[in-house]
Formats: C-alpha cells, sequence, structure tokens
C-alpha cells in the first residue's frame, strides 16, 4: 500500500491490519473447491440424467482435478494480487486503507461519518462512510480506484482474512470513534 502521506506521530499509535498470504491462498483453495465440487457434481447429475453413467475412470479424474484445479487457481489469483493485498491503518490522523488490488486512501478521523462491517467469515466487509467523498484523499500509483458502494458514498474494504481479525478492527474503530461504529 502506497501511504498518500508520511504516517507522522508515535509508532505505538498506528495500528497495522493486513492480508497474511498464507491465509489468502488457503481461503482461496477451500472456496474454489468447494465451487468445483459443486460444480462436477452437478455436471455428473445432468449426465446421469440424460442416461451417461460415469465409469471409474470418470471419478478417479473427478478427484484427481479435484486436488489440482483448487491449487492452481489459488495459485494465479495470489500471484494476481501479491503486493496489493487489502491493508488498513489507523493512526492518530486519520484512517489509511486499500481493498484488494485498489489504490489507498486517507481520510481523517474528522470526516469520518460512520462505520460498520457487514457479512462475515471471510467474505466480511468494512464499510466506511465520510462526511463527503472529497475529504478522502486517494493515493496515485497502481491499482483501481477505491471501491465505493453504489447506494450512498461508502467506502468497502475487505477485512474478513486481516490480521489481527476483524473483531479487533472493530475494537480499533471504537477507541477511535465510540458514537460513530
Amino acid at each position: 500500500m502506497v501511504a498518500p502521506h508520511p504516517i507522522l506521530g508515535p509508532t505505538d499509535d498506528t495500528v497495522h491490519f493486513f492480508q497474511p498470504r498464507g491465509m489468502v491462498f488457503v481461503t482461496m483453495l477451500w472456496v474454489i473447491a468447494a465451487g468445483w465440487l459443486v460444480f462436477r457434481g452437478l455436471f455428473l447429475l445432468v449426465q446421469m440424467a440424460f442416461g451417461i453413467h460415469p465409469s471409474a475412470t470418470d471419478i478417479a479424474s473427478t478427484a484427481a482435478n479435484l486436488l489440482v484445479v483448487p491449487t492452481v487457481g489459488a495459485s494465479v489469483i495470489l500471484l494476481a494480487v501479491w503486493n496489493s493485498l487489502g491493508e488498513l491503518r489507523s493512526s492518530v490522523h486519520g484512517l489509511d486503507f486499500a481493498a484488494t488490488g485498489r489504490r489507498s486512501v486517507h481520510l481523517p478521523w474528522s470526516e469520518v461519518a460512520s462505520m460498520g462491517l457487514r457479512h462475515w467469515g471471510p467474505f466480511t466487509e468494512l464499510v466506511v462512510t465520510p462526511t463527503s467523498l472529497e475529504a478522502a484523499t486517494v493515493a496515485p500509483g497502481r491499482g483501481r480506484r477505491p471501491r465505493v458502494r453504489r447506494r450512498g458514498p461508502a467506502f468497502l474494504i475487505d477485512v474478513g482474512l486481516m490480521s489481527p481479525g476483524p473483531a479487533v478492527l472493530l475494537a480499533e474503530l471504537h477507541r477511535r470513534l465510540p458514537n460513530k461504529v
């Protein structure tokens, strides 16, 4: 993440949340494996509905692919986002964050209208609603524009896989903005 400005202030005040690469790989692995298993199961059911029964070779091939396809898919995804995983820093100067593959944003605490978590597990997202989108400073550089919610101006950051977890993140945000989280 490229910070739009140097982080000033004491280093013990800044709290850093990040997505560990190993956790992202393992999560992508089981999500792709579950999707692949459902896809292959439905495909076999459709074949059986047309009177085509799977042979032992088909079942062995499906089992082998269940090991290979998720591993290759998770590896490709991780390599694609290797240097642009989500990150969030909370300091006395404000909130610096970047969703996976997006440019970083700086938002001073005085410009934060509200914050909250939505969804659950690895799909948990932090919704940061600024007083106005112009109050946020988007860093120049590589990556796509920050994710903004369609309904109302709010930034979306994927925090489900961040370390420490979303519960610690929520506690830090409560500490910074007790009446807005």
